[in-house]
């Protein structure tokens, strides 16, 4: 591998990735939390404080650079012809790019829900996953706020996926933009679901903000990134979910 290609794909993966988490938090950041969108939808109380925030970044700026590193790893391997991304858009139609994003999504899920929960395992909390829960109180910046041992298990979901699905770049693509908007929105502190969203039979398994925040203000159930069915599969679901769905939801302007 020429070195030439190793800076200047980590260049690469280095801006593209902190771009994508930076522009997206700090988009949210500052139209609910800044400018206070939505008041009467924060779920909690308190605000965390300024230093919680900056810690926030730090570590997600450490994930960046995880992250980076095994899209360094991908993009050699993808050159390399290892993997199972095409380049041409008509190679599998509009159904096969469609197929793909869906199967990214879902994959990820599962990978996610079950790795997350191998995290809480007592032998690993304290010494990796605890970095994330010292934000009891979530910002759109604690997105990548992980342990650099948790970072990279997170980032091995990417070489699963190019090599276990068939996959354009553009698809690729979309499928990290919608990984970071969703995590930043699990972190928004604010519920941006319309009321009724968690009782439609249609939408309930979609997860909403209430359900990942209750899990950073209480350490315990509702596991899922994009979905909730495996937590109500497993009976990992929080108990108060549903209810602190209404409550929050139904809130007026004062």
């Amino acid at each position: 591998m020429a070195w030439s290609f190793v800076f200047e794909t980590l260049r690469f993966e280095l801006v593209s990735n902190f771009l994508r988490y930076f522009l997206v938090a700090a988009a949210f950041f500052v139209v609910f939390w800044v400018w206070g969108l939505c008041p009467a939808r924060r779920i909690q109380g308190r605000r965390p404080s300024s230093a919680r925030i900056r810690s926030e970044v730090w570590w997600s700026s450490s994930t960046v650079l995880v992250f980076s590193l095994v899209g360094l790893l991908n993009t050699a391997a993808i050159k390399a012809g290892w993997t199972r991304v095409y380049f041409g858009l008509g190679e599998r139609g509009a159904t096969g790019f469609v197929t793909s994003l869906v199967l990214m999504v879902v994959l990820h899920d599962a990978y996610f829900y079950w790795t997350h929960r191998l995290l809480h395992h007592p032998a690993l909390f304290e010494r990796f996953h605890r970095v994330h829960h010292l934000s009891t109180t979530p910002t759109p910046w604690a997105a990548y706020s992980f342990h650099p041992v948790e970072a990279l298990v997170q980032a091995g979901i990417f070489p699963l996926l190019v090599f276990l699905v068939p996959a354009h770049p553009v698809a690729l693509f979309l499928f990290l933009l919608y990984m970071i908007v969703r995590n930043v929105l699990g972190h928004l502190g604010v519920e941006i679901f319309p009321r009724g969203f968690v009782g439609q039979s249609w939408t309930r398994l979609h997860t909403t903000t209430t359900h990942h925040d209750l899990h950073h203000r209480d350490f315990r159930g509702n596991y899922g990134l994009y979905f909730g069915w495996w937590d109500t599969l497993l009976g990992t679901e929080h108990p108060d979910y549903r209810h602190e769905f209404d409550v929050v939801t139904q809130r007026r302007r004062g």
